[in-house]
């Protein structure tokens, strides 16, 4: 079984509770896909056999913490973090998505409707002012739009250092000042602007999340099941 491991402390978690699961011998032949440099360190600590994401790679399932899920919807936001060394966005959704099954793993505060934040958006470097502008006014009066700095503090033009990541793209920070009543709506709307290379908004159904409250850990699926679980 091929496994994509993700990122965030709930995913570290995991990764560590399969390396001690390959350990005793409860479960075996298992290959890891990591989807940032964190989860392979992990799975390194863990013991978990590690492989490379291919265009043509089988991903059985996958697990990644989420910033934030549409309630009903699953709909998630990823990205919002700063990235760290090699970590891209852009490598974390193309495993996820290619996953046969796909776990989210949030708390309680994070999983609702009428979502607040940002939405982290990829663009080409070349002319991400005109972009950031196409996308402001798309956006005007709902949000603002930041270009995100690889050092020192945000700005809308991302200060002296602004972040190139791996891929050579930089990232601006869609921060919105009204609940977002429709990622799905945000996510088409992104898709269909010049220069936007991706964003961190993930569609994916099936798809499952595991919130966590005070009172315990439930399940949520895309399509619905009759009956919540509760673990």
């Amino acid at each position: 079984m091929v496994v994509g491991l993700g990122s965030g402390l709930a995913s570290h978690m995991a990764i560590q509770y399969l390396g001690r699961q390959l350990r005793l011998g409860t479960i075996k032949d298992i290959v890891g896909i990591s989807i940032s440099v964190g989860s392979a360190s992990e799975a390194a600590k863990a013991g978990i056999p590690l492989d490379h994401y291919q265009d043509n790679s089988q991903v059985d399932f996958a697990f990644n913490d989420a910033d934030i899920i549409e309630e009903g919807t699953l709909i998630s936001v990823i990205g919002r973090r700063r990235l760290q060394g090699e970590e891209s966005i852009i490598q974390e959704k193309t495993v996820l998505k290619a996953a046969k099954k796909l776990v989210f793993m949030v708390t309680e505060k994070q999983y609702k409707g009428g979502l607040d934040g940002s939405i982290p958006v990829l663009v080409n470097s070349y002319n991400w002012l005109e972009t950031a502008e196409e996308i402001d006014d798309l956006f005007l009066g709902d949000a603002e739009v930041w270009r995100r700095p690889a050092i020192g503090y945000a700005g809308p033009m991302g200060g002296d250092f602004p972040l190139i990541t791996k891929e050579g793209h930089n990232v601006l920070d869609l921060i919105f000042t009204s609940p977002i009543l429709n990622l799905a709506e945000v996510a088409t709307s992104l898709d269909n602007i010049n220069g936007v290379v991706d964003h961190g908004v993930v569609l994916k159904i099936p798809c499952t999340a595991v919130v966590a409250s005070e009172d315990g850990a439930y399940i949520v699926e895309n399509p619905p099941k009759n009956v919540e679980t509760r673990i």
